[in-house]
């Protein structure tokens, strides 16, 4: 018997309400009687907390030193022997990430060589594949409303940037989704309607 826990990831451009739809799938979930372990990107480490400080500007960093540290990040997230991914599905969690290697083919893709990004995260794609991929689906100039709420932004919550990522998003999975198990769901103004949809493809995955 398959003990393995499942790895469910979402992703969407700034403003998407993912991670307010992963705690909710999360509690959903715990209802079911699923053993559930949230996580994001950047991580919580040393590693995505320096990171954190380059996305705010606090730390100077370029494009190129930016998607190698998330590469970098990433690696240490599957693969930490603490709370990795890895170690977690392996003891039976599922586990629900916000955000994984599809957030750096969108955003850093955009703005440096979308192969050169794609190779630096051939290691973690390799590695660990998700079992559902939710993209939560959301007009940039929306989600920037929503950020702009928030009152602090990082380098990528401008509304062109934004743009350019929700595009990339679609060609990336276009290009490298191929064999996933990617589902497109269109946040909703009511966020119990976006959470149903989700659920609709959770309970797909477990077989609920």
């Amino acid at each position: 018997m398959d003990t393995k826990g499942k790895f469910i990831v979402f992703e969407g451009t700034d403003g998407s309400g993912k991670s307010t739809q992963m705690k909710m799938l999360f509690k959903y979930l715990a209802g079911r009687g699923v053993s559930c372990f949230c996580t994001r990107e950047p991580t919580d480490s040393p590693f995505g907390a320096l990171l954190r400080s380059c996305l705010t500007g606090r730390v100077e960093a370029d494009e190129h030193t930016i998607a190698a540290m998330f590469a970098a990040d990433r690696l240490d997230h599957i693969n930490n022997g603490v709370n990795g991914i890895k170690k977690k599905l392996s003891e039976g969690e599922t586990v629900l990430c916000d955000r994984y290697y599809y957030s750096s083919l969108a955003y850093n893709g955009g703005f440096v060589s979308l192969d050169w990004v794609a190779e630096l995260n051939r290691p973690a794609m390799e590695a660990l594949r998700p079992d559902l991929v939710i993209y939560i689906d959301l007009p940039p100039e929306d989600g920037m409303k929503r950020v702009a709420r928030r009152g602090e932004t990082d380098r990528y919550e401008t509304i062109e940037k934004q743009k350019k990522i929700h595009d990339n998003y679609m060609e990336v999975f276009s290009r490298f989704g191929k064999g996933e198990n990617v589902v497109t769901v269109k946040s909703e103004n009511d966020k119990g309607f976006t959470q149903e949809h989700i659920r609709k493809a959770v309970d797909k995955l477990f077989g609920f």
